[in-house]
């Protein structure tokens, strides 16, 4: 065997592209395609990066013939890896077995735009059904940036549900959310509950903003209940009159919602 067919023989057996593997050795993927096409050769320590990226010795990788695995190997060599100290550090592991064309497991961990996409990723950006990452996008993700169906992340933006400390979402809870049921220290949305409230429909907290507004010490709206104790203290409203105002204003309303917006009420 020679390189080129070598070089392609264990990237396929690892489960990596041609990407994937140009990013592990910090060069093109055009890089890798003329390694693996005969047409360039890679430079020595390129070669060595190979050789400890796959466990094989750096003659049987240059020379002609079979190739063989360093001490302690034995057979192919196994998943998960680490990258090459003369790569940039990285991690990654993707399971062989795929569900809807997708690794079930796929690991991407490092310095740089580390992706990882199955149906579960875990990676600096992860794409999946459930992601975990930096930058994580999937059904149910967590991350720094959250992105999905449902999300947690220091900023989250759910289609269903967002938690994180900036949330964007139908159900939104953090310091700052935004949604159609919006909780949090500002709570802007369709019915909010915070510190600062503020909705087009139902608003409850200290200082609330909306068409019906239940405040403690601020409530500005069509329909508003204040505390006009010293307390100043929303819970102090009774939830009664709140609950027959929110009928008489919005007919029809899910019961939920009305006792949602007034749990914390007297």
């Amino acid at each position: 065997m020679k390189f080129y067919e070598k070089l392609q023989l264990l990237r396929k057996e690892r489960g990596l592209s041609q990407e994937a593997l140009a990013d592990m050795l910090n060069v093109s993927r055009q890089a890798i395609s003329k390694w693996e096409s005969e047409q360039t050769y890679p430079e020595i320590d390129k070669l060595i990066a190979i050789s400890e990226i796959f466990g094989v010795t750096l003659d049987s990788l240059m020379k002609d013939g079979p190739l063989r695995y360093g001490d302690g190997w034995g057979g192919t060599a196994p998943f998960p890896c680490w990258r090459s100290p003369s790569a940039r550090f990285s991690y990654e592991y993707k399971s062989k077995r795929t569900l809807f064309g997708l690794p079930l497991v796929h690991v991407h961990l490092g310095l740089g735009l580390m992706r990882a996409k199955g149906i579960l990723a875990i990676g600096n950006i992860a794409t999946g059904f459930f992601s975990i990452g930096l930058v994580s996008v999937g059904l149910l993700s967590l991350g720094l940036l959250g992105i999905g169906l449902l999300s947690l992340g220091a900023f989250s933006l759910g289609l269903l549900l967002a938690i994180g400390a900036i949330a964007i979402g139908t159900f939104a809870i953090g310091s700052i959310a935004i949604g159609v049921f919006a909780l949090g220290a500002m709570a802007i949305g369709v019915f909010a509950r915070g510190a600062l409230a503020i909705a087009s429909h139902v608003a409850v907290g200290h200082h609330a903003y909306g068409h019906i507004a239940v405040g403690g010490e601020v409530a500005n709206g069509v329909r508003v209940f204040l505390d006009t104790s010293s307390a100043q203290s929303v819970s102090n409203v009774y939830a009664g009159p709140v609950r027959d105002a929110i009928f008489e204003e919005f007919p029809g309303i899910w019961n939920w919602i009305v006792r949602w917006v007034t749990v914390f009420l007297r």
